[in-house]
């Protein structure tokens, strides 16, 4: 199956990405990174490594690099360890030659905390200054399809990545797992498009059909917007990428979050009539995400208009005697 690829942009074109909405790559955007041409990564990291412990997810051979679940998903292929980045880089070291090893992978590291100084070395201009990077260091891994609620930029520091990409309406297609118990913490795609099961999952073909894929090497860097979903394959037997998060939209009040609006209707939606259902899904098409009501003046919207901090205030005070009766 022929994949459509992300588009690539100059670094030099590289503008507010606030206001793109689709995958871009931006190649050797990180070139002069020191960090990207050290000739031995790991001894540039241990420059800045005090010793701090991380976790390290370690999944046997037979997992072929696949972090995700069991095919009965009652458990996950791989497990949790202590460790430090100086003991890390000596496993992956050991098995580099292995025909088949075992996958071990640090994720999502705060490099502020594990390697101070870092950051005022190589540093990505257009990501707002407060942004703290995030450092993974593994093998050949393969993360399962799963998306991130902020904007995101992937810089690969070492190895070589492959990353699938899919927008976020083809969610309907993925054939995504449980809510409530995850390999990270957000829910994954049971879909793995490196090894398409069309037979269990037909629906994904349609998702395949829409998918990007960008191939990174060192310097090169991947932004993702917002909610897309995105597999993620490392190449080599030593890779690493430094990723920065953020998100554009304020951040919300405790318990009002997108995802925690979304968790309560299932609540409240489960166990209606379909008929019930349907004509509620109409409604939040047109109230919740549809434009504002232009046949009603701007000074008389109420909540459908522009919400100012004193209408915002007043609705969740509102919405807090809903939940305490």
């Amino acid at each position: 199956m022929s994949l459509s690829t992300v588009e690539e942009i100059a670094p030099s074109a590289m503008t507010d990405l606030r206001t793109r909405s689709t995958p871009a790559i931006f190649r050797g955007l990180a070139a002069d990174w020191p960090a990207v041409q050290a000739a031995d990564p790991a001894a540039y990291l241990s420059r800045f490594d005090q010793g701090g412990a991380i976790n390290v997810a370690v999944a046997p051979p037979a997992a072929k690099g696949w972090l995700s679940y069991t095919p009965d998903l009652a458990a996950l292929t791989f497990t949790r360890e202590p460790d430090t980045l100086a003991t890390l880089f000596e496993r992956l070291r050991h098995v580099a030659c292995e025909s088949d090893p075992p996958t071990i992978a640090a994720q999502a590291v705060a490099v502020d905390e594990v390697l101070p100084g870092f950051t005022s070395e190589n540093r990505v201009d257009t990501v707002p200054a407060d942004v703290a990077p995030r450092i993974w260091i593994g093998n050949r891994v393969r993360v399962a399809t799963h998306h991130d609620m902020t904007s995101n930029i992937a810089v690969v520091m070492a190895g070589r990545r492959r990353f699938t990409l899919f927008p976020p309406e083809q969610v309907a297609n993925l054939y995504i797992g449980p809510f409530e118990f995850t390999p990270a913490g957000t829910p994954v795609s049971l879909f793995d498009p490196d090894e398409p099961d069309l037979d269990r999952f037909p629906l994904a073909a349609e998702a395949m059909a829409h998918a990007r894929v960008a191939e990174l090497a060192p310097g090169d860097a991947l932004f993702i917007p917002h909610m897309w979903w995105h597999h993620v394959r490392s190449l080599d037997p030593i890779s690493i990428l430094v990723n920065y998060w953020w998100n554009e939209a304020p951040p919300p009040q405790p318990g009002l979050a997108p995802i925690d609006a979304m968790i309560h209707a299932l609540l409240t939606f489960s166990g209606l009539p379909q008929n019930q259902r349907d004509a509620w899904r109409a409604m939040f098409d047109h109230v919740v995400f549809g434009p504002p009501p232009d046949h009603i003046p701007g000074a008389r919207r109420g909540i459908r208009g522009d919400l100012g901090e004193d209408s915002k205030e007043r609705l969740r005070r509102q919405i807090a005697q809903m939940m305490a009766r």
